[in-house]
């Protein structure tokens, strides 16, 4: 996946990028490769993205530790705006407060959307956060003795003192 030139998208039929594509990412683990398409629209002041995307990852589950297959799909939009001061730094305090319109994602008019970084982004953000096997996993279970009178497993660093305490009378 190429990244999008953004001035260029002016120039495109009704404005638009359509990208389909069939890959891995090396720095996102799969089973299959990711497929799905992304739509890159040019509306002036802002882009918007759509994307629809389906994978199968391996996950590990929180209970159990036990990996499973889970399969992942993205559908998802995005307006991102267009600013000319995207890619200057910011030189402002290192703690400020921010206004809830501020957390927005800009863009330099004339710098490139990239496409791939977009996606792996919303790959991430797809994961579950509670990654279960199965509703019902019960997580790790302790091994039980089923014989009352079985004898304990005495770690061999006490041994040595298991046998001077045979000595002594309770």
């Amino acid at each position: 996946m190429e990244p999008i030139y953004i001035p260029q998208l002016t120039t495109a039929p009704e404005r638009t990028e359509d990208i389909q594509f069939e890959e891995f990412f090396s720095e996102f683990e799969t089973l299959t490769p990711v497929k799905g398409t992304i739509v890159v629209k040019h509306q002036g002041n802002y882009l918007e993205v759509l994307a629809q995307a389906e994978t199968i990852v391996t996950l590990t589950c929180n209970r159990c530790l036990q990996k499973y297959n889970h399969r992942l799909s993205v559908d998802t939009s995005e307006l991102i705006w267009l600013d000319e001061a995207a890619d200057q730094p910011d030189l402002g305090p290192l703690e400020r407060e921010t206004a809830l319109e501020d957390l927005v994602e800009t863009l330099s008019p004339n710098g490139y959307f990239e496409c791939r970084e977009w996606l792996y982004e919303q790959l991430c953000l797809a994961l579950p956060p509670r990654q279960l096997c199965d509703a019902n996993c019960l997580g790790i279970q302790a091994k039980t003795s089923m014989e009352p009178d079985a004898p304990k497993e005495i770690d061999r660093r006490w041994a040595s003192l298991a046998e001077l305490k045979k000595l002594f009378p309770n």
